[in-house]
């Protein structure tokens, strides 16, 4: 090999290397680096509070014991633990949620743009999902989970659940970013502030413009 296409070789392997390494959130570079939230300075993520001034309270929360009123119009509620109420969470990584479920609540399908999530059931019967990509046919894959049982949704895929069960139902899940991002696919298509024109969504969706015009109405 010569030393042209080494030097080729390598630089390819680096920019590979570089787009893995850049696909999810940075490494940290210290013991800790809590969020300085107020801070004016803008970087991708939150700029560091001077660690003489941390405490305990920056790597604490309380209050996922309670639970949360679902009489919504998808019966459910999302409590989220990230870096925006977590300070010490930044750089790590990590961010979690808990949902609660009334009976048939859902959490709608959305995605995390940039979080993979694995979920546990605490309390209830719930019937999970996510549907690959165009490139993989979008196929479904479902499974109805009990107390105790886990499922995992692979970051960017869009993903539900649904409470099944006779009663309430409880679930905490993990995300694999400090700021996973929440794009839920409803709110996005039919309620976006402007509207996307409807004869855009109606082509999209094969139907009528009258009819995403109606449901465009309810967002």
């Amino acid at each position: 090999m010569g030393f042209k296409n080494f030097v080729l070789l390598i630089s390819v392997f680096a920019a590979a290397c570089s787009s893995i390494v850049m696909a999810s959130d940075p490494s940290p570079l210290q013991d800790f680096c809590v969020a300085d939230v107020n801070n004016p300075v803008k970087v991708n993520g939150f700029v560091c509070k001077n660690p003489i001034n941390v405490t305990a309270e920056d790597f604490f929360r309380s209050g996922l014991h309670i639970p949360r009123d679902t009489n919504n119009p998808v019966g459910s509620n999302v409590t989220a633990v990230n870096v925006a109420n977590l300070p010490g969470l930044n750089t790590l990584g990590i961010s979690m949620v808990r949902i609660d479920y009334g009976r048939m609540g859902i959490n709608p399908p959305h995605t995390h743009p940039r979080a993979t999530e694995i979920l546990v059931v605490l309390e209830g019967t719930l019937l999970v999902g996510f549907v690959s990509s165009n490139q993989d046919g979008n196929r479904l894959f479902s499974k109805v989970l009990n107390r105790g049982d886990v499922f995992v949704f692979p970051e960017g895929l869009v993903h539900f659940q649904q409470n099944v069960g006779r009663r309430n139902a409880v679930a905490i899940a993990g995300l694999s970013s400090q700021n996973p991002g929440v794009v839920t696919i409803a709110n996005t298509v039919f309620g976006s502030k402007p509207d996307i024109p409807t004869d855009i969504i109606a082509k999209a969706f094969q139907t009528e413009a009258s009819i995403i015009a109606a449901i465009q109405a309810k967002f």
